[in-house]
């Protein structure tokens, strides 16, 4: 059985809260778990100490029997020092699409053109 810490979420509608919990990693994300070992309350201000609870002894039991943590558990147990996670880098994130570069070329054409458009009857004028 391959176990996950993971939340589960719980609140109203736009007043989202979760708990993180000890699941099988087939069963649904609010379905059944195994143990409740804390909660995250992302309406809270985030240096507020309440915002992550974390039972950090469950929590390591967990980890030692082999439960694996999803990247926002990671997180919290990385910022509590339960655990190590490596940050992630994504370069091509952040780059523009195809349409958007194809808009910028198009965009920075016209503007050469309309530049060279300006200076040519310029350097006639000039010439003469």
């Amino acid at each position: 059985m391959s176990l996950k810490l993971r939340l589960a979420r719980a609140g109203n509608k736009k007043r989202p809260y979760y708990h993180i919990v000890v699941a099988d990693a087939r069963s649904p994300r609010d379905g059944r778990f195994i143990e409740r070992i804390g909660a995250y309350n992302p309406l809270l201000n985030k240096d507020d100490e309440t915002r992550v609870t974390l039972d950090t002894e469950r929590a390591k039991h967990w980890l030692s029997v082999g439960a694996q943590p999803t990247d926002r558990v990671a997180r919290f147990f990385d910022a509590a020092g339960l655990m190590k996670r490596d940050t992630r880098n994504n370069p091509n994130k952040g780059k523009p699409g195809q349409k958007a570069t194809e808009r910028a070329e198009e965009r920075a054409s016209r503007a050469a053109e309309i530049e060279a458009a300006q200076n040519a009857p310029a350097e006639e004028a000039s010439a003469e």
